[in-house]
């Protein structure tokens, strides 16, 4: 269920202070469908370990509200004598304990009362299933199942120290096979890509004490949509600074990292992702975020991942095209953007090439037929 008006989220954050915390309750046993995935878990007890959490690319404490819904979870479990069990794409809860789950949910749901509260609830749950969903059958890195791993050829390339990524993801893109998002978290690492979920207090808290400490002028949304107001590279960065190299230093001292946001989730849910960036933004500044625009177009990934049209494209590929075009822009000419867009193509046609031979294997189509305009990656 998706929330499509959000209101601002700044005066909830105290709500869900940045603090370690304890699990009450332990785990119980949870079983995935084996015609789902072709795969079967071993039975755990253990909670979501601030360990776990971080292994699949965040930086933060565990989420106040996922801990929570996982431990109303068990109690249902345990209310209703059945098991959690997993399966499909994003591990989805399935079986009896599914339909008792789902009138629990959604009678919690209609109660709140606030979009901004049902928004919460929303991504926490999401990311609470996809947790409890994916363990012993994704690898954290890659986020592929265990037996596709692709690890081992990705290459950690570093990032240029004067910019930073932050992924903003919706949380139905969490832990999904194929989003390329991950992949900057697993070519730069997360010391300069941020991963920021939608709806996550703590996360986008963390985010926006961020931006405020940088400045307006040191962020953008990266975002192709006519109805923004956008500039494109060469307008945003190639007339701030003369070509001297000491500028392009200057850019790196104290709050002069650029940060660059990309939205990371479907195009159906990227708008509503952009609506909250911008309502923010008003709050924090009094003005829109500022936004940039690209010039380069689709990926390989349309083989595998279908786009509303040619000229949209996923969010690795706009993230490598990005860096190509700034690699163009005279005070950028030593940080040497070209050779970090190229690591980061090169792991999404290792994604492409994992992807397909998992299809083929699966004796799947490693083709798609475009259903729905919805895939920004």
């Amino acid at each position: 269920m998706m929330v499509s008006t959000l209101r601002a989220f700044a005066p909830t954050f105290n709500r869900y202070p940045s603090r370690a915390f304890s699990i009450k309750t332990q785990m119980g046993s949870i079983t995935r469908n084996p015609d789902a995935h072709s795969s079967t878990s071993k039975p755990t007890e253990t909670p979501i370990t601030l360990r776990e959490w971080q292994g699949w690319g965040s930086t933060s404490p565990v989420p106040t509200m996922v801990t929570e819904i996982i431990d109303e979870l068990k109690v249902l479990e345990k209310n209703v004598d059945a098991q959690m069990s997993f399966g499909g794409n994003g591990g989805k809860l399935q079986g009896y304990f599914k339909t008792q789950e789902d009138k629990k949910h959604r009678a919690t749901y209609k109660a709140l009362g606030s979009s901004e509260q049902k928004l919460q609830f929303f991504s926490a749950r999401q990311i609470a299933c996809r947790l409890l969903g994916s363990r012993d059958y994704l690898c954290q890195k890659c986020w592929l199942p265990v037996e596709d791993c692709m690890c081992s050829r990705v290459k950690h390339y570093s990032l240029w120290d004067g910019a930073r990524f932050w992924l903003y993801m919706h949380p139905k893109d969490f832990l999904r096979q194929n989003n390329t998002g991950k992949l900057l978290l697993q070519v730069f690492g997360v010391e300069a890509t941020t991963l920021s979920l939608y709806g996550i207090a703590e996360h986008e808290e963390i985010m926006w004490n961020a931006f405020k400490l940088a400045g307006k002028s040191k962020v953008c949304c990266l975002y192709p949509n006519k109805n923004a107001t956008s500039k494109g590279i060469q307008e945003a960065f190639g007339s701030e600074l003369s070509t001297k190299q000491e500028n392009t230093q200057q850019l790196t001292d104290g709050d002069g990292i650029l940060n660059f946001i990309l939205i990371d989730g479907t195009w159906s849910n990227s708008a509503a992702m952009f609506n909250r960036l911008k309502e923010q933004a008003i709050l924090v500044w009094g003005e829109d975020i500022p936004c940039i625009s690209l010039s380069t177009g689709s990926s390989a990934m349309h083989k595998l991942r279908p786009q509303p049209s040619w000229d949209r494209t996923c969010t690795a590929a706009a993230a490598a095209s990005l860096l190509s075009e700034l690699q163009i822009v005279p005070k950028f000419s030593s940080v040497d953007f070209g050779k970090q867009g190229e690591a980061l193509e090169d792991a999404l046609e290792v994604l492409l090439e994992a992807l397909t031979a998992r299809r083929i294997r699966m004796g799947r189509s490693i083709t798609r037929k475009v259903r729905h305009a919805s895939s920004f990656c």
